[in-house]
């Protein structure tokens, strides 16, 4: 259950001058770039052994558009809404497989695009509890980009990133693009032995995304798997001395080397990056769940903690999350496949493990969320 009204409500999220911020290497490993270009013409009219890319409407381009600070705003989850029982997302008849008993559900019969909005706040609801759902037989790629984006934006303010390619004119849409013939990946691996980086998308903004939308678009062969962690049980396998003694903590997350490496390479900066501090342990406002909200890929330091004794803290909270496979799920892509997830108590890496050369093509929609905040520890 959420927490009560009369419930002490403490630690909320805030935005740092980065100028205040001494940002330390990662203990995690980065994650993967993605391409900042592709051959066009593979993409459009096909290339020896590829087909044209089947959604032409979402190929990637990187502009010049430069946008202001994102304000605060004001976020009630839909969740608070929804009838527990979903009986428009999950009516007779619709079949329901979960993953693995904490997180992953597979749902085939249901179509996300016709459901009414009390069908979408069940939506909310149902996967902030499963914390992340493969719905199958969608026609959401299908959609004009503009219907997509009214449906993300039902869930709140949709999110623009500041460097990743979009469809023109729809910023709003981050593409997750390798084209036919793309080889970027071989140099990364000349360097690292995995791909696998786990993350929670954007946690350097102070409102980051909550029910996240990612469809697929062209998927390949084999491979491209997702891995999704759940950090609601990431926090619950923790001893009640060693919970009690993250709360109140704090954690930086940032934006800037993101944002750098993307203009080291030529790429897009829409935006100017930021810095934020959110609670080490965050609370859900539908579930009342608490979860572990650090990541490798973007927090940078615990507040008030010299370098080594943040670095140690936060290794052990990141291994523990990627060595957790009893509360981990493996999404496999196929056709028509949309993956709705809670960013806010989820964790979650692609894998870069199909043929070389292979599309692997998905389009995310963002809606932000509340600020981060922590309720009172409870033993």
């Amino acid at each position: 259950m959420a927490p009560s009204a009369t419930e002490t409500v403490t630690l909320p999220s805030r935005t740092v001058e980065a100028s205040t911020v001494k940002l330390t290497s990662n203990t995690g490993p980065y994650k993967e770039l993605a391409p900042i270009g592709y051959e066009k013409a593979a993409e459009e009219q096909g290339t020896e052994g590829f087909a044209a890319a089947k959604y032409q409407n979402y190929l990637p381009h990187w502009g010049n558009e430069k946008y202001p600070a994102l304000e605060p705003f004001e976020h009630r989850d839909h969740g608070l809404d929804a009838d527990p029982s979903y009986p428009e997302l999950l009516p007779e008849g619709v079949e329901v497989s979960d993953l693995t008993p904490t997180i992953g559900t597979e749902v085939k019969g249901v179509q996300l695009s016709k459901l009414s909005n009390a069908g979408k706040d069940q939506l909310a609801r149902y996967v902030a509890e499963r914390k992340v759902v493969a719905f199958r037989d969608q026609d959401f790629a299908d959609l004009p980009i503009s219907e997509a984006l009214d449906y993300g934006r039902y869930f709140g303010r949709l999110h623009i990133h500041p460097t990743s390619g979009a469809p023109e004119g729809y910023p709003e849409v981050h593409l997750v693009h390798r084209g036919a013939g793309d080889k970027t990946a071989e140099a990364f691996f000349q360097t690292r032995t995995s791909s696998v980086a786990w993350h929670s998308d954007v946690a350097y903004e102070l409102q980051p995304p909550g029910t996240t939308f990612l469809y697929i678009l062209d998927v390949p062969e084999a491979g491209g798997d997702t891995l999704f962690a759940n950090q609601v049980e990431a926090y619950n396998r923790l001893s009640p001395a060693f919970k009690e003694r993250l709360h109140g903590l704090r954690a930086t997350h940032s934006g800037i080397e993101q944002v750098n490496a993307s203009r080291f390479k030529g790429g897009a900066v829409r935006r100017e990056p930021v810095i934020s501090e959110h609670p080490v342990v965050r609370t859900h406002p539908v579930t009342g769940e608490k979860a572990l909200y650090v990541n490798p890929q973007f927090t940078r330091s615990i507040v008030g903690y010299k370098q080594e004794e943040s670095d140690m803290l936060l290794k052990f909270l990141y291994d523990h999350v990627a060595y957790g496979a009893d509360f981990q799920a493996r999404v496999k892509w196929q056709e028509k496949t949309v993956v709705v997830w809670d960013n806010r108590v989820t964790s979650h890496s692609a894998l870069v493990d199909w043929k070389t050369g292979q599309r692997r093509h998905l389009a995310r929609i963002a809606p932000q969320a509340e600020a981060p905040f922590e309720t009172p520890f409870k033993a």
